[in-house]
């Protein structure tokens, strides 16, 4: 398990998921710097020649969308996500790292959900043949994609809820 430095520079361990965690967010960070690209030079080409790169909304939103999915999983895996302590703060640190425990649970419990329903409509609309409006993408493989990694997501919560019930941070 590595060593990640967390919030005030303190160390936060990661789990094993971490290591397919982390290749997922470089995805990601690529994905953002493609779309980044490509919103510059829509933009540029507008102001220089009228001119804009065709589909550019459709691109922008199901390569942000999948960007954050694939951001998800390696925050959580570093507890990267904002805690609000202020009334837990005189807890005994047990008692602390079993109510971190339970949220995570509880996000684990959430982002199962979302996949799921994201999974039953990234079904309907692989079977429909649905596509987006401007460039006629099939976006059933953006949502099927969606869905994998927050469950993905999910499955990080329950291990990093087990890791702080097992040995605290």
């Amino acid at each position: 398990m590595d060593q990640s430095s967390g919030e005030g520079g303190t160390a936060v361990r990661e789990g094993p998921l971490a290591v397919l965690a982390r290749p997922l967010a470089v995805a990601g960070g690529l994905v953002v710097l493609a779309v980044a690209a490509m919103i510059t030079v829509s933009v540029f080409m507008r102001w220089l020649i009228n001119w804009s790169v065709p589909g550019d909304i459709e691109l922008v939103q199901i390569g942000t969308a999948l960007a954050v999915f694939a951001f998800l999983p390696l925050c959580q895996s570093r507890h990267g996500n904002i805690m609000v302590d202020t009334f837990t703060l005189r807890l005994p640190r047990r008692v602390q790292d079993a109510l971190d425990a339970l949220w995570d649970l509880a996000y684990a419990g959430i982002a199962l959900v979302i996949a799921w329903r994201l999974g039953v409509g990234a079904w309907d609309t692989i079977r429909s043949n649905t596509v987006s409006m401007m460039l006629g993408l099939p976006t059933g493989w953006a949502i099927a994609a969606g869905a994998a990694m927050v469950g993905f997501l999910a499955l990080v919560a329950v291990a990093t809820a087990v890791r702080m019930l097992r040995s605290g941070r």
